[in-house]
């Protein structure tokens, strides 16, 4: 192909993955494209992209530039992915019903047969619903804030099997939020999240402690877009690059999250490990003592351990929002089950672990006050059900980060 750019367009793009998506796939120039939705026509006519991808909210207006159309697209009223054909004009396609049904069919949940509801109306909520009715789920219900089906009725669809967020409910930086409380459906066996920042939203969170079957939004995005890339490279593309990337990604979004007795090392390690993989480093301690204007003595002082937390947990949910840090907590994080969310939504836990002997104690106010053993068995079992991993750091510090390293492949 002569003009080998592409892109993605979109009225607010922030921070996307997929110039680094497309850039694994096949290599070309690929860059984000933001338009207001006034500008959009002079937009679509002027380009001298080869081809793009259309994300919230264009879906839907691009629908008129297309002088053909896939059939995927054309049965679900949404386009988001667009071909130059050169002269006469754009060959659009829906490749999110390849992402999505991609992820469906990679969780081993059977949805045929199974009462599916899925939330949001929107240009991702049409691909979802005819990837469903293809893959033999039924009945498909669209759950809105004012139609037929909405959040004030939902009693009336409790035995649905199968539930769908389509929203953007939960989605960075508003994570925490979810379009429903899964325990309110006694029948659920899958869930399903199109968002993929964080990797593990509200609504994903609930069925992992439920126990339920799920799947997050980045197998979505990283087959949509291999799908796009074999039509703007103008070839095939072995479909194991999806598994390939996804697991690339999944590493380089999730934080480090770093726990453990206080003066285990954290801070130490935590800089190293930083260092290693050339990502940023974050002391929650220091963050919270930034906020406060004081250090973190001076607030046990003036507030008592409990107005301490708070101050963690407020802290703690900012932080563990972000991507692809390394972030050293306080010893007692995990004394408040709420922290855990806050830092797994898109974080590896690591357990640090030191002999209690060599823990030390100045400037840590419980630690002057407790023993380290009466700390540690406070403590022991909570640090080991946060943990995803745990690191012996006794010996020497490049040993420690080399076994953390090691773990997180």
């Amino acid at each position: 192909m002569e003009n080998n750019k592409f892109g993605l367009l979109g009225r607010k793009l922030g921070h996307s993955w997929s110039p680094q998506i497309h850039a694994a796939l096949a290599g070309y120039e690929y860059k984000l494209y933001e338009a207001e939705p006034e500008d959009l026509d002079r937009f679509l006519r002027t380009t001298d992209l080869a081809g793009m991808n259309v994300t919230i909210p264009y879906k839907k207006d691009v629908l008129p530039y297309c002088s053909a159309l896939s059939d995927a697209a054309r049965r679900i009223g949404s386009v988001n992915t667009l071909v130059c054909l050169r002269e006469n004009g754009w060959y659009g396609d829906n490749t999110d019903y390849t992402g999505f049904r991609y992820i469906v069919e990679r969780s081993g949940v059977d949805v045929r047969g199974k009462k599916t509801l899925v939330f949001g109306t929107g240009g991702a909520s049409l691909s979802v619903k005819a990837a469903l009715a293809d893959l033999g789920a039924d009945p498909v219900v669209s759950v809105s804030r004012t139609g037929e089906n909405n959040y004030g009725n939902l009693d009336r669809h409790r035995d649905a099997a199968i539930l769908v967020n389509a929203t953007p409910l939960g989605m960075y930086p508003n994570t925490g939020e979810a379009p429903v409380s899964i325990a309110d459906f006694p029948a659920c066996e899958g869930v399903f999240d199109v968002v993929y920042n964080p990797q593990r939203t509200a609504f994903l969170l609930e069925a992992e402690r439920l126990g339920i079957p799920r799947a997050g939004g980045l197998g979505m995005l990283v087959a949509q877009a291999w799908r796009s890339a074999e039509q703007f490279a103008g070839r095939d593309i072995p479909k194991s690059r999806i598994e390939e990337i996804m697991s690339t990604l999944s590493r380089q979004m999730s934080n480090i999250v770093l726990i453990g007795m206080p003066g285990c090392g954290k801070s130490a390690v935590g800089q190293a490990l930083a260092k290693a993989l050339d990502r940023p480093f974050i002391d929650a301690d220091a963050q919270i003592e930034k906020a406060a204007g004081c250090s973190i003595p001076d607030i046990f002082a003036s507030e008592g351990e409990e107005g301490f937390r708070a101050r963690e947990t407020a802290a703690l949910a900012e932080l563990g929002k972000g991507s692809g840090a390394v972030l050293a907590t306080g010893g007692g994080c995990v004394t408040r089950q709420e922290n855990y969310p806050l830092l797994h939504q898109n974080g590896t836990i690591v357990w640090l672990k030191r002999d209690l002997a060599k823990l030390p104690t100045d400037g840590r106010p419980l630690s002057q006050q407790n023993s380290a053993e009466t700390l540690y068995a406070q403590r022991k079992d909570k640090y080991a059900a946060f943990a995803d991993v745990t690191a012996d750091n006794n010996g020497p510090l490049e040993v420690t980060v080399s076994t953390i390293m090691e773990a997180l492949q």
